[in-house]
């Protein structure tokens, strides 16, 4: 088994749940988190409209970039046989080739259990 976590903008994670669920795989955690990779906080690949103040505010720093951008982190657990093309449909709706499209993560899962059925591994997580 393995974990994927994925990190993607806001706007996609509706196209990414229905990319998912189309090919069988409608199980996910979502979290708002915030961060920023290698754009650096770059506030024109947000996307959104930001208060007047808040920019005021980065420019009176001497910034031209924010903090940290709004992002989501999807984790889901799948089989490792299912994990490529989990990947690849994540990708395919993520991928824009602009800066800010996001990482994804793969990392080996020893065990999962079903709290409610005392189910483990691949029974757990199907």
């Amino acid at each position: 088994m393995n974990e994927i976590i994925a990190i993607i903008r806001p706007k996609k994670v509706t196209a990414t749940k229905e990319a998912l669920e189309s090919i069988g795989f409608p199980s996910m955690t979502a979290i708002s988190v915030l961060g920023r990779g290698k754009q650096r906080g770059i506030a024109a690949e947000l996307g959104i409209d930001i208060r007047p103040e808040v920019i005021e505010r980065g420019k009176l720093a001497g910034r031209k970039y924010m903090e940290y951008i709004p992002k989501r982190l999807l984790s889901i657990v799948a089989c490792e046989e299912d994990t490529d093309i989990i990947v690849k449909t994540i990708i395919g709706v993520n991928q824009t080739g602009q800066i800010g499209d996001g990482k994804i993560f793969v990392y080996p899962i020893e065990d999962a259990i079903r709290v409610r059925t005392d189910e483990q591994g691949k029974k757990a997580i199907k």
